[in-house]
């Protein structure tokens, strides 16, 4: 059932509010609104009879938020956000097709952004907005749809759908590899390695996985695979880097394997969405173009070909 009508208040009301909480000013607010002060200030204090809660405290010609109303202007920004946002997806999409899609930088830049041209296409009605998010959050704070994630299946209150997974190698620049030849996995443990903060212990399982020490191990961090690999290829270090989303620097050369000893991450990437949206039309066609993208992905993969993507322009229209 819906709340009852008193604890829904009037949308002028929670603007005026806001407004003067987030400025300080009934004046500021006033200016920002194009209203006049003595609306604000009547829509206030509206707001404060209905509610029954003191939310400002007033000092001649200033106000100041009370802590009630501190938490209160919190919360109702952030509805206000997803109603603006809501809005603004309504006006690019008018049939209602949009898709607010929280990705992982790296994997959305080098993985997803190059297939993307092929779903547009196909999905003509579709509008998708990508956003990074690098780690699990609230899907009842946020205004994502859905989201791509890497780990387990271990994220509250979402359903999900998997799209890959990933084995990860030992890599650096060409000139880093000729000063510092490497035979066996115990002698990275003496040069610089690289570690991402999201997996701070993904040396540690490669070294065990190899059967070598894995204690004491340290180097520089990084909080992406995009500057852990920029850093890789300035001879900064070894990092240890998923190879699929990093295929065309090794075929280019600009990177190379360091010790040939690819390891099959534990986690794997899927796609996330909130219990009971699963139905939310983009977020179907999406899903459902992604096992195929990946099918698709996994047969090359097996048949020892790079997976097919849009080269030169194509589908540009899209």
């Amino acid at each position: 059932m819906p709340p009852p009508r008193r604890f829904l208040p009037a949308l002028s009301m929670l603007t005026a509010f806001e407004a003067a909480s987030r400025t300080g000013s009934i004046t500021a607010a006033a200016q920002e609104l194009n209203l006049t002060q003595s609306a604000v200030s009547r829509q206030i204090l509206a707001l404060e009879e209905q509610l029954e809660t003191k939310l400002f405290v007033r000092e001649r010609r200033r106000i100041r938020v009370t802590l009630a109303g501190e938490t209160y202007a919190r919360e109702i920004r952030e509805a206000l956000n997803k109603i603006a946002d809501a809005s603004l997806n309504l006006r690019a999409n008018p049939a209602g097709g949009t898709l607010n899609l929280a990705i992982l930088p790296t994997f959305g830049t080098r993985w997803l952004a190059p297939r993307l041209p092929r779903f547009l296409r196909d999905h003509g009605g579709v509008t998708i907005n990508l956003a990074t998010r690098s780690q699990r959050f609230d899907f009842t704070l946020d205004t994502a749809d859905a989201a791509i994630h890497f780990g387990g299946d271990d994220w509250p209150n979402v359903e999900t759908a998997f799209i890959r997974d990933e084995a990860v190698v030992p890599v650096c620049s060409p000139d880093f590899a000729r000063r510092h030849p490497v035979a066996t996995p115990e002698d990275l443990r003496g040069l610089t390695l690289l570690h991402l903060t999201s997996r701070p212990d993904a040396w540690e399982h490669w070294f065990r996985a190899q059967g070598a020490p894995a204690e004491g191990i340290h180097g520089m961090l990084f909080d992406q695979f995009a500057t852990i690999a920029g850093a890789a290829t300035a001879g900064l270090g070894v990092a240890l880097l998923p190879d699929f989303l990093f295929d065309e620097e090794l075929a280019a050369g600009t990177l190379v394997r360091i010790l040939d000893r690819p390891l099959k991450s534990a986690g794997a990437y899927h796609l996330v969405w909130p219990i009971g949206r699963a139905n939310h039309p983009p977020l179907a066609a999406f899903r459902d173009w992604l096992a195929q993208e990946t099918a698709a992905d996994l047969a090359a993969r097996r048949a020892g070909l790079a997976p097919t993507l849009p080269r030169d322009g194509a589908d540009a229209e899209t």
